[in-house]
C-alpha cells in the first residue's frame, strides 16, 4: 500500500503517427479515469493496481516508439490534492447523472426495453465504478435507478431523482 496522499503520475509522449497508438493509450487512460494535470503528464491515486496499469500504460507508449516515466509524487498542498481529486470525482459525477438520465428514459419504454437497457446500464455502472477512485453520492443514485429500471418489467416504469 503506498503512503496516503501518494499518486502515481505517467509522463509520456507518444509520436503523432501512427495515430492509431496514440489513439489506443489515450482510450486507455480514459477507461483508467486518470486526470489530466498537463498534456502527457497524468495522475491517479497511488496503489499497486493504479501503479501497475500506468507500468503498462508506459510500456504501451515506448512499444509505440514514444517515451514514458512512471512517479510517484505527492503534491505540494492539501489544496493542489482536493482540487485534483475533485476533478476527478467531478468527471465521474457526469457519468452517474448521464446513466440516471438514461435509466429515467428508459423507464417510458416497453419491458424488453427496459430490460435491454437495464443490462446496458449495469454494465456502463461496472465501467464507471473501476474508474470512481472517490465515491460519490451519484454513484447510488444511479445504481438506485438501475435496480428500479430492472424491477419495472413487472410493474410499469419507475423514475428515480437524484437530489442535490
Amino acid at each position: 500500500m503506498e503512503q496516503p496522499g501518494t499518486w502515481v503520475l505517467l509522463s509520456y509522449r507518444v509520436p503523432r503517427e501512427p495515430s492509431a497508438p496514440r489513439i489506443a493509450i489515450w482510450r486507455r487512460l480514459k477507461r483508467l479515469g486518470v486526470a489530466q494535470i498537463v498534456d502527457g503528464l497524468v495522475a491517479l491515486p497511488a496503489d499497486a493496481y493504479t501503479r501497475e496499469q500506468m507500468e503498462w500504460v508506459a510500456e504501451q507508449v515506448v512499444e509505440a516508439g514514444g517515451t514514458a516515466a512512471v512517479w510517484l509524487a505527492r503534491p505540494a498542498s492539501t489544496r493542489q490534492e482536493r482540487e485534483l481529486a475533485a476533478a476527478m470525482a467531478d468527471a465521474r459525477r457526469e457519468e452517474y447523472l448521464a446513466v440516471l438520465a438514461q435509466a429515467n428514459e428508459a423507464a417510458a419504454g416497453d419491458e424488453v426495453a427496459r430490460a435491454q437497457a437495464a443490462r446496458r446500464l449495469r454494465a456502463e455502472l461496472r465501467r464507471i465504478a473501476r474508474r470512481d477512485y472517490f465515491p460519490l453520492p451519484e454513484r447510488q443514485a444511479a445504481r438506485a435507478a438501475v435496480e428500479a429500471l430492472t424491477a419495472a418489467g413487472a410493474r410499469g416504469a419507475v423514475r428515480v431523482r437524484h437530489r442535490s
